[in-house]
């Protein structure tokens, strides 16, 4: 007993140590793709990192010292007004960046076109905040701010994410120009799209629901010809209210091909629903 419990806090230990590492590298890949993208191309898109490119363009201010400034008072308003859910990780998050962003301040730009600036840079904070969401912690900063909106206003949280970065965006049209807006709403998009991609990767796994006949005939040729699980769905015809099970099946993409040609040569009228399985569990796939 003594052993097991040794070896889960030896785990759990791991676990922690796994998920600053997390932190550390990802806020680290956000303050490079800044530096060697974001800002000299002034993209401003959204957030803390957005409104120091603005300060910067303005006041010629060091980006990490606007960051501190506006990242350190949140994170205290987060704690008075939402609680100490955030932990000493946000806390990690919000102290980091800028001081990554200030170690790398002299770096030169990896491009100075601002629609590759726009797009690498994009990818690179997404990368980045997708590895710290890994990490089960956030970057503090305007999050934060969304947050406490969200629950003074009752606006909802997508709503008020929205509105802070709409505002640095226009802040950035009305600074530099509109041009440079277009460009940083095409970051933002990049990199709303790219946490996407590190959080649940890239599909590898379809799910079919299969609606047929001959639903006997399809269930044992999954189980015996693919080697795949089936799951029978209970359904209803929304016409005719006939019941009318579904079977349910995840396939690998090198399986899917087989599944199209069973179905097919069992049943032809056969109405098949194919969808994208970003992540799956159990057994014939991930173990955790």
């Amino acid at each position: 007993m003594k052993k097991r419990r040794g070896e889960a806090t030896a785990n759990h230990f791991q676990s922690k140590i796994l998920e600053y590492i997390y932190i550390l590298i990802g806020s680290a890949i956000i303050a490079i793709a800044f530096n060697a993208f974001l800002l000299p191309n002034e993209v401003a898109s959204g957030g803390v990192s957005g409104i120091s490119t603005i300060f910067h363009g303005l006041f010629g201010w060091k980006p990490a010292y606007v960051q501190w400034a506006f990242n350190i008072p949140l994170f205290i308003a987060g704690l008075i007004f939402l609680g100490f859910q955030f932990g000493v990780k946000t806390l990690v998050g919000t102290i980091f960046l800028p001081f990554v962003v200030f170690l790398t301040e002299h770096m030169k730009p990896w491009t100075n076109d601002p629609l590759l600036g726009a797009l690498f840079g994009g990818v690179g904070v997404g990368l980045g905040l997708g590895i710290v969401f890994r990490g089960k912690a956030s970057t503090g900063g305007t999050d934060l701010a969304a947050q406490i909106i969200h629950k003074f206003t009752g606006l909802t949280l997508g709503t008020c994410v929205v509105i802070i970065d709409g505002l640095v965006v226009l802040s950035a049209a009305i600074v530099f120009d509109i041009e440079k807006a277009l460009y940083a709403l095409i970051g933002l998009f990049v990199t709303s799209k790219t946490i996407d991609l590190v959080q649940l990767g890239i599909s590898r796994s379809k799910t079919a629901l299969i609606i047929t006949d001959k639903q006997q005939e399809i269930r044992e040729g999954i189980l015996h010809k693919i080697d795949r699980g089936v799951t029978k769905l209970s359904a209803y015809g929304g016409f005719t209210e006939n019941e009318k099970p579904v079977l349910m099946c995840v396939v690998d993409q090198t399986e899917f091909i087989k599944l199209k040609q069973l179905v097919k040569s069992l049943d032809p009228t056969a109405f098949v629903i194919v969808m994208d399985a970003f992540e799956v569990l159990g057994e014939g796939f991930k173990k955790s």
